[in-house]
């Protein structure tokens, strides 16, 4: 059994999708990360990150298997069914080349975006130009990408997975799909996928307030090491506990 440590961001999302999809037995551990629940012992020793999402597989020789890291655990996942990651060498690495993109560009931009766009206390107008425009950028190479192709790697790929989740959200990001028809053809088909729109249906996002906000926003190493240390000492055995 796979044990999948989730809160329906679009990081999340993009690993339930391909649990959904890859038909490997699983369960979902909601970690209302609005709340602090990726603060706990328990969650960091899986995630040291304090991000989610994680996994466990209980199941692995060896194991329990621990992973974070949401592109890392498509990676795992796909090699763990034997589905949508070719193994063909050129095919493996094409489609391996755009799961990193999404992990080191779409993610990272489209999720400043939305910070500046939709949570930012203070509006900052360079910040809302800056990654406004690099998402454009980016979705300007996805759509050249998917000009030939009805996948991102040729074919249903976990790079599909990985980025679609942060599609979704493309009017935070300031975007038209309208702008980008291959995009929005490739959005829709995945869209209408029965595992895609099962996997949407976990969980759901609380709305920012006072209490989400401290503990999304202001970490620090300082802060995180007082938490940590925190979780330490009430996990303390008690005189007299083992």
């Amino acid at each position: 059994m796979i044990e999948l440590l989730f809160y329906p961001s679009p990081n999340g999302q993009k690993v339930a999708i391909a649990l959904e999809e890859m038909d490997l037995p699983w369960k979902l551990t909601y970690v209302d990360i609005t709340r602090g629940m990726q603060f706990t012992p328990e969650f960091l020793a899986v995630s040291p990150n304090n991000r989610i999402p994680a996994i466990i597989d209980h199941d692995i020789p060896g194991g329990p298997l621990p992973l974070f890291e949401s592109g890392a655990i498509l990676l795992y996942l796909a090699e763990r069914s034997g589905r949508f990651l070719p193994h063909d060498p050129m095919r493996r690495h094409n489609t391996l080349q755009w799961l990193f993109w999404q992990m080191a560009g779409l993610g990272p931009m489209a999720g400043q975006a939305h910070h500046f766009r939709q949570f930012a206390k203070e509006k900052v107008p360079y910040g809302i130009q800056r990654y406004t425009d690099e998402v454009n950028r980016l979705y300007g190479v996805l759509n050249h990408q998917l000009k030939d192709r009805e996948f991102i790697a040729d074919d249903y790929s976990i790079a599909d997975m990985a980025s679609w989740p942060w599609v979704v959200h493309h009017a935070w990001q300031g975007q038209s799909l309208d702008d980008f028809p291959n995009v929005k053809r490739w959005y829709d088909a995945i869209g209408e996928r029965p595992a895609v729109q099962r996997a949407m249906l976990h969980g759901r996002v609380r709305h920012s307030d006072a209490i989400g906000d401290t503990h999304l926003y202001g970490q620090t190493a300082a802060k995180m090491d007082e938490l940590r240390q925190r979780s330490d000492a009430n996990n303390e055995p008690h005189a007299g506990e083992k």
